[in-house]
């Protein structure tokens, strides 16, 4: 599968638009939580793939390319680490945990009113 690069089309648009190829990006299995897990600092190679309830390794490889191509992470002397650009990703993308938690709620309700 080929990077997202915003300005060429990628999945789901042809235009290429940049909220595109970021949701293309993002879409992609465990990129989004790689991104969460370094939130914090740096993690190796094995403790993000325990943070990552055991994803395989090769995936794992084949995120941690797209996302240091996509400047996103970086690998230092700790490990992998967000870029500048990709903690303010997260900083960006960590209020839909709380909104998440909202929408549950709807979920919850609906649930308990079925079991009255």
């Amino acid at each position: 599968m080929s990077l997202p690069i915003p300005g060429t089309p990628v999945r789901g648009s042809k235009t290429g638009k940049p909220i595109m190829a970021l949701l293309d990006l993002l879409g992609r299995t465990w990129a989004l939580g790689i991104i969460w897990q370094l939130r914090q600092g740096s993690l190796s190679f094995s403790e993000l793939q325990a943070c990552c309830e055991n994803i395989s390794p090769t995936l794992l490889t084949n995120r941690l390319k797209e996302l240091q191509q996509m400047k996103l992470i970086e690998k230092s002397v700790q490990g992998y680490q967000l870029t500048p650009i990709g903690l303010e990703l997260f900083h960006v993308i960590s209020p839909l945990g709380q909104w998440a938690k909202q929408w549950q709620l709807l979920f919850d309700e609906q649930q308990n009113q079925k079991g009255i």
